[in-house]
């Protein structure tokens, strides 16, 4: 903001500066010539003297005037011209004329501008609460207690900063509407930090609640601005840091987050073994599943057939008992002789002769004894048609 020098006043300061050199200027002439013919020569340098003051004042008021009649504005101001104190017109960049000594022109610079909330430049010239809009390269910082320590919901301090960037939306109201646009808005903008921080636990704070808290805050102020119009604008407000406001506390809540890391970790790791075994006993249970499904349908197949046979025999065997129990005789001794030795007997059961295909023919002698017990055993096997 840049106000203009009243330059009636300067006029006024340069005439009485002339008047007073005048002033010595003829009283020096008069201590030089004495007398009263010195006081006439006097009195005549002195008319002629005061004549060209006059005339050198009017030229410096007619200059200062026509100097001040023009202004120029450039791209990142607005310009507020007042005639006779009233606002009267809202002046872009260019150059143009305004009305001596009638409008008075006040220039509002409306580019972003920055208010760090919580610390401060250790080489900037201004007080804890003032309003700063930027810092030179190697400065340092200090914090700024009375603003950055703030109480969490569940009663623990902690140290926050935040970064606000703001513009002037209307120049007029930010000249008129308040004496102090900036500090209101830092004080708008502690109160909403506040208000907001006391609603997050201290964890959430300094680690995973940063982006919702700005988020609420800039929510807050926005709407606090828009109430007080006051014809300034949030662009941007960011959460600096957060930590706790002593080392010990410090050392214990990194400690803290590593063990969340360290969990997060572990939680994801077990996740990830989750995701690549389970894929795999689904597929092994749907191969067990298709196997024992595959064993069902050939069992039910495999006896569904084998009544079909069974009936299609007894249907047979209806039809003709005795040829139906030779066929069946001899089918069974077609699945039984393959797997015994045989025996050639003379009859009487008094001698036989045990064949192999794999040894040699033996001939063995029986006693009555057991040539009878063998026919007994032989005429059990042989079914009664058959005999």
């Amino acid at each position: 903001m840049d106000e203009n020098k009243n330059p009636a006043e300067e006029a006024r300061k340069a005439w009485e500066a002339m008047q007073k050199n005048a002033a010595n200027f003829q009283a020096k002439r008069k201590a030089s010539h004495g007398g009263g013919n010195g006081g006439g020569t006097g009195t005549f340098d002195g008319k002629k003297t005061v004549r060209m003051v006059i005339l050198v004042a009017v030229a410096i008021f007619i200059a200062v005037t026509i100097f001040t009649s023009f202004y120029k504005v450039s791209e990142q101001e607005q310009a507020i011209v007042t005639t006779f104190g009233k606002v009267s017109d809202i002046r872009g960049a260019g150059l143009y004329f305004k009305i001596p000594y009638v409008q008075k022109v006040t220039k509002v610079d409306t580019t972003t501008h920055g208010m760090p909330i919580g610390y401060r430049s250790s080489d900037d010239p201004y007080d804890s609460y003032g309003t700063y809009e930027g810092y030179g390269s190697g400065s340092s910082y200090d914090t700024v207690e009375h603003e950055s320590i703030m109480i969490t919901k569940d009663f623990n301090f902690v140290d926050v900063d935040f970064y606000l960037e703001y513009r002037v939306s209307d120049p007029v109201k930010f000249l008129y509407a308040s004496s102090d646009p900036k500090q209101i808005l830092r004080n708008l903008a502690m109160a909403c930090i506040r208000s907001t921080v006391i609603n997050y636990n201290v964890d959430d704070v300094i680690t995973t609640g940063k982006s919702q808290i700005q988020a609420e805050v800039r929510e807050k102020l926005e709407e606090e601005l828009t109430a007080n119009d006051i014809g300034l604008q949030v662009v941007n407000l960011t959460v600096q840091d957060a930590e706790p406001p002593t080392d010990v506390v410090m050392t214990a809540f990194k400690a803290v987050e590593t063990a969340k890391q360290g969990k997060e970790t572990t939680v994801n790791n077990a996740k990830r073994y989750r995701s690549e075994q389970i894929p795999e006993a689904e597929a092994e249970a749907d191969r067990i599943t298709q196997e024992a499904e595959a064993k069902k349908e050939a069992r039910i197949a495999e006896a569904e057939g084998q009544t079909a046979r069974f009936e299609k025999l007894y249907e047979e065997y209806v039809k003709n008992p005795l040829i139906t129990r030779q066929r069946m005789f001899y089918e069974a001794l077609e699945d039984v002789l393959p797997k015994l030795k045989v025996v050639i007997s003379d009859g009487e059961m008094k001698a036989y002769m045990q064949i192999d295909e794999n040894e040699a023919p033996q001939t063995a002698t029986v006693t009555p004894a057991a040539s009878a017990a063998i026919r007994e055993d032989v005429a059990d096997d042989i079914p009664a048609d058959v005999e």
